[in-house]
């Protein structure tokens, strides 16, 4: 059993129709639904840039539900970077920069 040492780091840059289609909020709430810790904002080049923490298994659910995206958007690319834990975070939310 992997067990809480299985908690890792994921940075993720989604790109695509993901600005202005409710993404953001989509994130959050599947982040918290997940038990997931972190934050997700948009960036200067339309782009989405979001941080989770948690176990692998759930950052992957989480991505499969990011590939998607919410109803509006439309997701083009999705670039992973995996890290090692830094338990910075106590909740998910929503950054403005």
């Amino acid at each position: 059993m992997s067990g809480v040492d299985a908690q890792v780091r994921m940075e993720v840059r989604v790109k695509g129709r993901v600005q202005g289609v409710g993404f953001r909020q989509f994130v959050r709430y599947h982040a918290r639904q997940m038990g997931l810790t972190g934050w997700v904002r948009n960036e200067p080049d339309g782009s989405v840039y979001l941080v989770a923490e948690g176990p692998r298994e759930r950052l992957e659910q989480l991505l499969d539900v990011v590939r998607q995206g919410p109803p509006a958007a439309r997701v083009d690319e999705v670039q992973v970077h995996w890290l090692p834990v830094r338990g910075e975070y106590t909740h998910f939310e929503i950054r403005w920069w």
